[in-house]
């Protein structure tokens, strides 16, 4: 069993930056991150490939976050840059042991899932 714990959640104001961490204890092929505000579903974020490091966000954080790896760690990191009041949510990290085409955008194709962690964004 694979587990996957999530850190660095918390308040920000707009314009303003976090950093999001995930560890997991398992081999894994590509980590995500996902995130659901109230009353929405829940949305991909962004992705990581451990093999070659290429990386997927999603449209709406382009530019603004980052994720990166730390292969001998297994651990994956966001930061989140030029935050905004619509990034507010639980941000979750998933992962997976292994890697198709195109899987990265879809969150019912991981099958590890940390706890979630509260990302609060304020004027």
């Amino acid at each position: 069993q694979v587990q996957v714990v999530e850190s660095g959640g918390g308040l920000a104001q707009v314009g303003g930056s976090l950093r999001l961490s995930c560890a997991a204890s398992g081999v894994t092929a590509v980590m995500g991150w996902f995130r659901q505000a109230p009353g929405k579903e829940r949305e991909f974020v962004a992705a990581i490939r451990w093999n070659g490091g290429s990386t997927y966000y999603a449209d709406s954080v382009k530019g603004r976050f980052t994720i990166s790896r730390d292969n001998a760690k297994n651990t994956v990191n966001l930061q989140m840059n030029s935050l905004k009041p619509e990034d507010t949510a639980v941000y979750f990290c998933a992962a997976n042991g292994y890697y198709a085409g195109s899987m990265y955008y879809n969150a019912s194709r991981y099958d590890y899932w940390g706890q979630g962690t509260q990302v609060t964004v304020s004027s």
